[in-house]
């Protein structure tokens, strides 16, 4: 989703996240892909346009934008931890081979519930659906390594 500064400014304001010009170029950056990158990716990401910026911001600024609610956690598998500004309901295809992470928007997923038998007191407050497989790119390496002369 592309955000102008003044738009990411009032977002900010409105979850009583403090405005600064590195929060603000991580925020644009996490909003403007739908890659989910890893505070690395995303470090590298932002650190052409602003090279002071330091990882330890990076990283910083992505639990402060979590807590406040702007952004979520998204588990890649491998304790590799990836984030994602899309807060509307969606769910994931995880590729177990490259990592990479994609957006499933399916409204038949969103209206899952669990019954009452099982809830046991628990309240739930959401769920996300994480599909695990491979992607297109990864099966055709992998079927390229098993038949080399492409039988």
């Amino acid at each position: 989703m592309e955000l102008s500064i003044q738009q990411v400014r009032d977002h900010f304001r409105r979850h009583g996240v403090r405005v600064t010009p590195q929060r603000v170029a991580i925020y644009t950056a996490l909003a403007g892909t739908t890659s989910h990158p890893t505070p690395d990716m995303l470090f590298r990401t932002v650190k052409r346009r602003h090279p002071m910026m330091s990882r330890n911001t990076v990283y910083y600024t992505l639990s402060a934008l979590r807590e406040a609610g702007l952004i979520q956690e998204v588990n890649g598998g491998h304790g590799v931890v990836r984030f994602d500004a899309n807060l509307l309901p969606h769910h994931h295809l995880v590729c177990l081979e490259c990592r990479r992470i994609l957006d499933v928007m399916d409204d038949r997923l969103d209206r899952l519930s669990v019954s009452e038998g099982q809830v046991q007191g628990f309240r739930v407050l959401g769920h996300r659906v994480e599909f695990h497989g491979y992607c297109a790119a990864c099966q055709q390496r992998m079927s390229t390594k098993r038949h080399p002369s492409g039988r």
